[in-house]
């Protein structure tokens, strides 16, 4: 790969995620205190992202593989974005923000496969280059945290009151129209299919992967992995308001701690997937989600902040062994002809179906534990998805038969 070509793609991944980092970890604390939403009403702002999750094949299906580049669709999409982004910045009512953000995700949430067909057009060793192209992406994350908590210190309990957390969303539109301009610069990805080619339903949707649902290993792990999204979704849509309704300063640096720990498990993933196999390490990442909650929930910011901060620590635990093995573990069931099918089918499971009904559920949980005005009985919220997870841990150690999953390096 040309160093020219290295640069664009590690640059595309960078503000790729910047952009998502940039707005969406602060989204709780934003609608909580600028909007004064409701925990219902935050779970359908979140939600968003999970019916951009369950659009987006359509997207990509209908229009990215059939008819226009790949790279030109990015730009199209993160222009749409830069504007919407600006909008959202100038609202101060959720009834008004809502259908900017649904837009948003609807727009923003196929880019993710996007920049991963960019990136893969380009490359003739995927296994070896891609990591290094996608660290960027995480590195893109971790900035913009760091620029909204150590720069300008949007989140900090007196700017929050301030209402400064509508300049993030201000701060990535500018960041999207960055990228929707870089996009058209970017190397040339046709479509990937013919014209002339016939496309079915089935094809877009990847519904023959659904073959894959037979083996009952597989489809306990497919019901696994919905119902893991439901404690996931807990940590997405709550971890900015709960660390400051804490008067936790500089709220978002600590947030990125998870993906600075995503990075350091993601190295020592192929240790542990050799040395123990896939059953092990995905019940490690399981297990991790229901003791990070238990941290949360008896952690305070004082005598017991390690406690918060470990949490957030074990994201690469939860994230890695649990996301990342799985992806792993359908690569290897599914067969040559549906390997992308296959993955596409996990990914609407979790981020689409699974989140979906966790954010829901997470907005129920947060408004029966309201204690007063703006003040959460933090305690009991996270207790709930402790105990599930720990279920989930319990259903899959029990009824998951131990195979063998080959790790490709």
């Amino acid at each position: 790969m040309k160093a020219k070509t290295q640069f664009q793609l590690s640059f595309m991944m960078f503000l790729e995620f910047f952009i998502w980092g940039g707005w969406f970890v602060t989204l709780g604390a934003f609608l909580g205190n600028n909007l004064n939403a409701s925990g219902a009403e935050t779970a359908m702002a979140f939600s968003t992202q999970s019916w951009g999750a369950i659009i987006a094949p359509f997207v990509i299906g209908l229009i990215a593989d059939r008819f226009f580049n790949a790279e030109k669709i990015l730009g199209v999409l993160h222009l749409i974005g830069a504007f919407l982004m600006y909008q959202m910045a100038q609202v101060t009512e959720f009834a008004v923000f809502y259908p900017y953000v649904l837009g948003y995700m609807i727009a923003y949430m196929p880019t993710l496969a996007l920049v991963n067909s960019v990136s893969f057009n380009q490359m003739n060793n995927p296994a070896k280059q891609f990591p290094l192209i996608r660290v960027f992406g995480t590195i893109g994350w971790i900035l913009a945290g760091w620029i909204i908590s150590l720069v300008f210190k949007w989140d900090s309990i007196e700017n929050i009151g301030q209402g400064m957390l509508s300049n993030t969303f201000t701060m990535v539109a500018i960041a999207s129209a960055i990228l929707g301009v870089f996009s058209f610069t970017l190397p040339k990805t046709p479509p990937k299919i013919k014209k002339g080619e016939k496309v079915t339903l089935s094809d877009i949707l990847g519904l023959d992967a659904l073959k894959l649902l037979k083996d009952r290993n597989f489809l306990l792990f497919f019901i696994s992995s919905v119902l893991i999204c439901i404690p996931l979704a807990f940590y997405y849509q709550n971890i900015s308001l709960f660390l400051t309704e804490n008067n936790v300063e500089n709220s978002t640096t600590w947030a990125t701690m998870g993906q600075m720990s995503e990075v350091l498990f993601m190295l020592l993933l192929p240790f542990f997937f050799k040395k123990y196999g896939f059953k092990k390490t995905i019940l490690v990442g399981m297990l991790a989600w229901g003791i990070r909650y238990i941290l949360f929930a008896f952690g305070d910011a004082g005598n017991l902040f390690f406690m918060l901060i470990a949490g957030i620590a074990l994201h690469g635990i939860c994230y890695d062994f649990f996301f990342v093995s799985g992806q792993i573990y359908t690569d290897t069931k599914a067969g040559e002809k549906v390997k992308s099918a296959a993955q596409g089918l996990i990914t609407l499971a979790t981020y689409g179906v699974g989140m979906l009904i966790g954010f829901w559920v997470a907005g129920q949980i947060v408004d029966k534990n309201v204690i007063s005005d703006g003040v959460h009985s933090w305690q009991d919220i996270w207790l709930f998805p402790a105990f599930f997870a720990f279920g989930v841990f319990v259903l899959f150690a029990v009824f998951f038969k131990n195979e063998k999953v080959e790790y490709k390096s």
